[in-house]
């Protein structure tokens, strides 16, 4: 990996003269906390850009967006919360693509015996056991978890685990909740299940059993000129490449 990523920052370079270094800020939904953060050192090691991140939820970095806070670019888990911060006349015209998709995908702790067939009807909440709580990102404002709501309706599921969820405040604590043994199964992105070694993929959800999970980036209104090279950076081949194999899917 480490090889790739010296490789990925060569390839930076090519994207033409920079300007004289400045910090970019990017704020970002938690799920690309690992794959951008691995990025944002290689664009800084061929560039001499430094890149800063902060990563929270989808909704909580929108809020942040619209209440004032100084950023460059933004990269959600979803388009509603791109959308609220585009109506509130934060977003630099022009400037906003559809980054990658992703997949949804049931986990629990590593070492654990569960299977489960996710299909219609499945029995998600004996799975769980007596007391056992289902980790999901809180479905009220947290992208994974409104994208759970949706596939467990779209199931026939979701009444028999709707009193049962551990909500976390971002995808990566729902995470946690599992790989700690706190919960017995969770459902979070793909790419956070590449990530952490205590979960095991038990199941991966149907695509149409929710709305198409993506992340639209957008320059923030008044973004450093730098942060433009950045958003190009993410955008060509050798990113795309390098978000593969942390699991993410391609835009297109």
């Amino acid at each position: 990996m480490r090889r790739r990523l010296f490789l990925l920052a060569c390839s930076a370079m090519l994207l033409g003269a920079a300007p004289p270094p400045a910090g970019i800020t990017v704020f970002a939904a938690a799920s690309l906390t690992d794959a951008l953060g691995a990025l944002g050192r290689a664009y800084t090691q061929a560039t001499g850009v430094p890149v800063r991140f902060s990563f929270a939820s989808s909704s909580q970095v929108a809020r942040q967006i619209n209440g004032g806070a100084r950023a460059d670019l933004f990269v959600s888990a979803d388009s509603a919360w791109m959308d609220e911060v585009q109506r509130a006349g934060r977003v630099q015209p022009g400037t906003r693509a559809t980054l990658l998709r992703g997949r949804l995908v049931l986990v629990a702790a590593r070492g654990t015996a569960t299977r489960l067939a996710i299909r219609p009807g499945f029995p998600l909440a004996q799975a769980l056991g007596a007391r056992g709580r289902l980790a999901v990102g809180d479905p009220a404002f947290v992208p994974a978890g409104r994208y759970a709501q949706a596939a467990l309706t779209r199931l026939g599921v979701w009444p028999s685990v709707a009193g049962r969820l551990a909500r976390a405040e971002n995808v990566r604590v729902a995470l946690a909740y599992v790989a700690r043994g706190e919960a017995p199964l969770g459902i979070v992105y793909g790419s956070d299940a590449k990530v952490e070694r205590g979960v095991r993929v038990v199941g991966v959800f149907p695509a149409a059993s929710h709305p198409p999970i993506v992340y639209p980036a957008a320059l923030v209104k008044g973004a450093a000129p730098q942060a433009a090279g950045f958003l190009r950076f993410l955008q060509g081949a050798h990113a795309q490449a390098a978000f593969a194999r942390f699991g993410f899917l391609p835009a297109r």
